[in-house]
């Protein structure tokens, strides 16, 4: 499984970007992808997933209501839609991705991701 992330950059708060992450090499209809952060010294937090083939997701309180994770089968491509951006989402974002034994059950753990894109950084300014 690859994954190669695009889309980050500068925002200001209260304003929107949006990630995409390719994706190719899933063997079936069976995979999860995830979206996670991890900000100057802090740990990599979990921001939101989805299982396929329900397409059922998952979101971390702190981005509730402002971030929406969605996919294009056409593209093989994942987004995260980021609004109401704040500074304290300013983290390089990563995708990640499960190749099988997800069973449409979206999971926050990192663990249970194998596969990483390279990260994008997102920086919002106040």
């Amino acid at each position: 499984v690859r994954l190669v992330e695009s889309g980050g950059g500068l925002a200001q708060a209260g304003g929107s970007l949006r990630l995409s992450c390719a994706t190719s090499g899933f063997t079936s209809n069976d995979y999860a992808v995830g979206w996670f952060r991890q900000a100057p010294g802090k740990e990599r937090e979990a921001v939101s997933c989805f299982a396929s083939p329900d397409h059922s997701t998952y979101y971390a309180d702190s981005v509730k209501g402002r971030f929406t994770i969605s996919s294009d089968t056409t593209k093989n491509t994942v987004f995260l839609q980021m609004d109401s951006l704040k500074p304290e989402d300013t983290a390089v974002y990563y995708c990640a991705a499960r190749n099988g034994g997800a069973f449409g059950i979206p999971t926050m753990r990192s663990t249970d991701y194998a596969y990483w894109g390279q990260g994008t950084q997102v920086t919002v300014s106040s």
